[in-house]
């Protein structure tokens, strides 16, 4: 007896290791506890007030889906919402306590800082301002305070104006400036700006294209126009090219395009029944990709326009999916069949010192780098049925991983958001293949796209 509750304890003990490993993982990544905000609705004066929906909808999206804040409930709000740092009135002294009576609270003069601090809002920060009309544009006051302060001016952290066209688009504008400047001061950054890429098959049967879309999913929009199947989209680091695999020419083949003209550029790729997987070097200068050699597909690395063409791998099994570690640039991730089924690996740039990362349970596939070079994204089945592929996050130095879906269907294909904080991934969760977002932790699931089939994303920035 006293033998297997040794074995039960033992047993307990490993799953709390692999717990307390899962977390760290996590707590790297998202950087621990979230400030709480306050973020009331902002009011406008004249014309500006017909634009502030879309302004107050954009700051409040921006703020609650960069996964830094906690986000106090507006339902818990004071009446008195001041606009501007002149509204804040300090209460007065506690009266003289009298002898046998509980000591008075100070008298209140109006809006304050623990209006906010206090229950039950209980909010670390508060972000408020006003918009007017100034000679045509949209202009915006915007201030953060840090209303655990005791005086106004130690709780101003900033105090900005912002300027816009005076329409929606210029209210959404200065809403995304006021958000990132909010984001910078806890060391986040905004993606407003950035752009997700990914394969969609919607102009028509047996067609795939690239598209791109901002982040939030708006302005989707085609990048190719082949008529063809293009696949496996990788963004250079600059955000400035595209490359990909086009089978326009009949063959598979790497083609590369401005992202800034929407021009072809030349890559002069191998002649191969395979040829896929690209991704750049971190410098932008050289492309890594799979194409078939006697029967196998192997890695293969080349300059950007396809000159200097040699082997990283030169094994008797599939190899695809390079990717570069975005700090080091010295050494890839990939996907191979080396040990039976597809795994995870890592090695060094020129082929040597392999070493195996997932477990070898399930299939592995799609690994992506976080920014920070330490961690990576990738889909697994894990032991689940075939077709039941799940996204993870790995430690590559200690190979401890967390689960971030569950039990949604074929989850696939996530690339990092340039935040370090989000992931992109292709999700059937909703019945067809789609478009999805999440925080780093697994939580704020947002669905993308809703159009045709639409997979492999790439997040740049």
């Amino acid at each position: 007896m006293k033998r297997k509750a040794a074995l039960s304890w033992l047993g307990v003990l490993a799953a709390l290791l692999v717990a307390a490993q899962q977390s760290d993982v996590i707590i790297k990544i998202t950087k621990g506890e979230r400030a709480v905000i306050a973020l009331p609705d902002l009011r406008g004066a004249g014309e500006a007030q017909r634009f502030m929906d879309a302004f107050n909808q954009t700051v409040w999206t921006d703020i609650e889906t960069s996964g830094l804040f906690k986000m106090a409930p507006k339902s818990l709000y004071p009446l008195e919402v001041p606009q501007r740092p002149e509204d804040f009135r300090p209460p007065l002294p506690r009266p003289p306590a009298r002898r046998g009576q509980p000591p008075q609270p100070p008298r209140r003069q109006g809006p304050w800082l623990t209006d906010w601090s206090g229950p039950p809002v209980n909010a670390g920060y508060l972000a408020l301002g006003y918009a007017a009309e100034q000679a045509g544009q949209f202009v915006i006051r915007g201030w953060l305070f840090n209303v655990a302060q005791q005086d106004l001016a130690n709780a101003q952290v900033f105090g900005k104006l912002y300027l816009g066209s005076l329409n929606e688009e210029g209210a959404r504008k200065t809403a995304h400036e006021f958000a990132a400047d909010i984001l910078k001061q806890f060391g986040g950054a905004s993606l407003a700006g950035t752009k997700i890429y990914f394969v969609t098959d919607r102009t028509g049967r047996g067609i795939k294209e690239i598209w791109s879309m901002d982040h939030d999913g708006s302005n989707q929009k085609p990048v190719t126009n082949y008529k063809s199947v293009c696949t496996t989209p990788a963004v250079s680091p600059d955000g400035s090219k595209i490359a990909f695999t086009s089978y326009v020419g009949g063959n598979p083949a790497i083609l590369l395009h401005s992202l800034e003209t929407g021009r072809r550029l030349r890559f002069y790729g191998p002649v191969s029944a395979m040829v896929a997987t690209p991704d750049f070097t971190p410098d932008g200068q050289e492309i890594l990709f799979s194409y078939a050699i006697a029967g196998w597909a192997q890695i293969a690395i080349a300059n950007v326009d396809g000159s200097d063409l040699h082997r990283i791998s030169q094994v008797r099994a599939i190899e695809v999916e390079p990717k570069v570690n975005p700090k080091t640039g010295a050494e890839i991730v990939f996907v191979s069949g080396r040990g039976g089924a597809q795994q995870i690996f890592r090695m060094n740039l020129d082929g040597t010192d392999v070493r195996r990362l997932t477990s070898g349970e399930g299939q592995a596939s799609n690994p992506a780098w976080h920014p920070d070079g330490q961690h990576i994204a990738f889909a697994w089945t894990r032991g689940y049925e075939p077709g039941n592929w799940n996204i993870f996050v790995m430690d590559v130095a200690t190979q401890s991983f967390v689960q971030l879906t569950h039990g949604a269907g074929r989850n696939e294909n996530p690339s990092w958001a340039p935040d370090g904080r989000h992931l992109v991934f292709s999700s059937n969760r909703s019945g067809s293949a789609q478009i999805w977002t999440m925080l780093a932790d697994g939580t704020q699931l947002r669905q993308l796209t809703t159009q045709g089939r639409n997979t492999m994303p790439v997040w740049s920035k």
